[in-house]
């Protein structure tokens, strides 16, 4: 039996499509094991949102290489879709493809085999001519209670700073009737929580819609809450943009318990010079405005986001606008990113590039002011009791699993908890979350 090794960079998108390809293997007959174990196939999915996401590519690449010489090297994901050609040229690479045609990997692979490795196969399409969502249906993992569900793909708001657009194409929908009959798969292979994720997700269903019929978010969300039924216990959403939260979104997670409250929504800049620079199409007041509505609807939701330090143009005085935003606004979770100039986006041309060094210290700053407001926030949670889907086995006796607003929850438990809403009361702030007794 030949055994397959994975590894991922990157989001949710990136992870979910790792399981798809995983799964791809499995019904061929193939064994997984773990990346740094001898295999005679290593795929590395790969991400291109940063220079360091595609430094770290290559060194998995060179990594699998040293690990098995004679082993199929197969790279997909952003960066071979960005750059097939720095990819194809390096050594140990057999197999090339993008963000499409990941449902011909194996055959791919297997004709690399076949040509005892003697001709690159480099299977890069151009994204930006694809029409049809890629439906590939996930295999059931067995030890997990959570599932991505990818159901749109592409994305078309071009912002500045952003290598996507290019990686990724134009949107593409999944179809209701797919989304339900995944929903149903993956609910009776004993999955829990299901995600729904998507390279710009709030587009979903634009594809889709006619003049007699327009199809949203809110569809994709009611379709897998009725195709779940009551065995779905949670459903949550990957990330949003801002203006695309809708009033009938926030009225179906009112009204269904299942449906998490937490929504991730971008930043990006706590300066508005900086967010027209970035081709973001909102203002801070505009931001505070629809969080301000939607915790007045939802009191017990998280908003977590994203903040890149460093736009080039971004002044001392304006970094300070951001800081000064941030720190005013109820985040739960704060991603900080330094700026990364991605060769091929406007902001790469743009003057006023901020230094390295300046960069790394602003993230620092940014960073310290979102670990205080995490702090604060868990510390909220102490002596309340609250719900854990457990989903992971620590260690012995140690489980961890999430509240519905994405606050990880660990507590001494069993096996048997895995995959069930517990009642936790909690204790203490711990390590990336809280700690608590399971009393329920």
């Amino acid at each position: 039996m030949r055994k397959v090794a994975f590894t991922t960079l990157g989001c949710k998108v990136n992870q979910f499509e790792t399981e798809v390809m995983e799964g791809l293997f499995k019904a061929q007959g193939y064994k997984m094991v773990g990346f740094d174990e001898q295999a005679d196939v290593y795929v590395i999915n790969t991400c291109s949102v940063t220079s360091l996401g595609e430094k770290k590519s290559r060194q998995l690449i060179r990594r699998a290489s040293r690990l098995n010489p004679q082993a199929i090297i197969a790279v997909a994901g952003c960066y071979s879709q960005v750059s097939p050609g720095q990819v194809a040229q390096i050594p140990g690479v057999d197999v090339i493809v993008g963000t499409q045609d990941r449902a011909r990997l194996v055959e791919l692979v297997e004709a690399a085999l076949a040509n005892n490795r003697t001709v690159q196969v480099n299977a890069v399409t151009d994204i930006m001519q694809a029409k049809e969502f890629e439906d590939i249906p996930l295999f059931a993992m067995p030890g997990r209670t959570r599932a991505f569900l990818k159901i749109q793909e592409g994305c078309t708001n071009f912002c500045t700073y952003c290598i996507i657009p290019y990686a990724r194409g134009p949107l593409r929908s999944r179809t209701l009737a797919s989304i339900a009959a995944e929903t149903e798969k993956l609910v009776a292979a004993g999955f829990t929580e299901i995600v729904l994720t998507g390279i710009h997700l709030g587009t979903f269903g634009r594809d889709l819609s006619n003049k007699e019929q327009e199809i949203t978010l809110v569809d994709a969300a009611r379709t897998v809450l009725n195709a779940g039924g009551n065995r779905l216990m949670r459903l949550r959403l990957g990330s949003l943009e801002s203006v695309e939260v809708s009033d009938s979104l926030i009225a179906l997670m009112q009204l269904d318990s299942r449906f998490c409250r937490h929504l991730h929504l971008p930043l990006q800049s706590g300066d508005d010079r900086i967010l027209t620079a970035m081709n973001r199409h909102y203002t801070t007041a505009q931001y505070r405005e629809l969080i301000a509505g939607i915790r007045a609807r939802v009191p017990d939701i998280a908003v977590t986001t994203d903040i890149i330090a460093g736009f080039p143009g971004e002044t001392e005085a304006m970094f300070a606008n951001t800081l000064d935003f941030v720190g005013t606004m109820p985040f739960a979770k704060i991603h900080v990113f330094p700026y990364s100039r991605r060769t091929g986006t406007p902001a790469a041309k743009f003057l006023a590039q901020v230094p390295e060094l300046e960069k790394k210290r602003r993230a620092q700053s940014l960073q310290k002011l979102a670990d205080r407001k995490a702090e604060i926030y868990h510390q909220s949670f102490i002596g309340q009791k609250l719900d854990i889907l457990f989903e992971i086995s620590e260690t012995e006796g140690l489980l961890s699993g999430l509240t519905g607003n994405y606050v990880r929850v660990y507590a001494a438990g069993t096996q048997e908890h895995i995959g069930l809403i517990g009642k936790v009361a909690i204790e203490r702030v711990h390590k990336d979350g809280l700690w608590g007794k399971i009393i329920e």
